[in-house]
């Protein structure tokens, strides 16, 4: 199957369910993702991997790159969509198809590369964090960036190795592999660049109801909003400029 519209077609990999907050504000994760990634002239489709719905080999074949989400599973874990996703993951990387991997989309891209995830030394990042770039990103791409931006985290695993095929592109004093990528095909990002100020303490909210964190989590978490504000602009111009080829 051919993708004969002549227009370039993207799909999100899907790996959670949608909050009641913003499947309402935002029509879902696949809207936020949209709202960043996307540009005129495109086709966008979404697959519910988490549910089991993953794309054919035949309609692999119409898209120009596709894009991880974030999971409130872990990547290090053994579930069967899990597994599954890691097999299309090699698929992907095989046919040479753009892949962009966020927060748990970062961690079970490395992991599909041979590297290794694990729960963060360090516990629970959550809020606002200031990400340091390589010399090699500064020097190796396309776009003029500062040094460091500011980027949404709430994650409690990391990628703990990659292997040396894999260049680490941005760290931070919490996390050593803030970002990573594979040739010009692969990028994996920890953090959230598509969330918004609201999705995040919405999400806050949610897993300290939830027991996932606790309220310390949630202060810090809190009062790093109120302090930073996160770079979404450039990271949104960073992520499409991957995803297009622009880089």
């Amino acid at each position: 199957m051919e993708n004969l519209s002549g227009m370039k077609r993207f799909a999100v990999l899907l790996c959670a369910e949608d909050s009641d907050y913003v499947k309402k504000k935002y029509g879902g994760y696949f809207g936020v993702f949209v709202r960043m990634l996307a540009e005129d002239g495109e086709i966008w489709d979404v697959y519910r991997v988490c549910n089991g719905h993953f794309p054919s080999d035949e309609e692999i074949e119409l898209y120009d790159g596709f894009v991880i989400t974030g999971s409130c599973n872990d990547a290090h874990g053994n579930d069967v969509w899990i597994c599954k996703l890691l097999v299309l993951l090699n698929k992907l990387d095989s046919l040479n198809k753009k892949v962009l991997g966020i927060c748990f989309g970062h961690q079970i891209l490395a992991r599909s590369l041979g590297g290794k995830v694990t729960r963060a030394a360090s516990g629970w990042d959550i809020g606002v964090r200031t990400v340091h770039f390589s010399t090699s990103m500064k020097t190796s791409i396309n776009l003029k960036l500062p040094a460091r931006l500011s980027l949404i985290e709430c994650h409690q695993d990391e990628v703990r190795e990659l292997p040396p095929k894999v260049e680490v592109l941005a760290s931070s004093d919490k996390t050593k592999v803030e970002m990573f990528r594979y040739g010009d095909r692969i990028m994996g990002v920890q953090g959230h660049p598509e969330y918004t100020m609201d999705i995040l303490t919405h999400l806050i909210d949610r897993l300290l109801q939830r027991g996932y964190i606790e309220e310390g989590n949630a202060i810090k978490g809190r009062a790093s909003v109120d302090e930073h504000e996160p770079d979404r602009e450039a990271w949104k111009q960073l992520c499409t400029s991957f995803l297009k080829g622009r880089l």
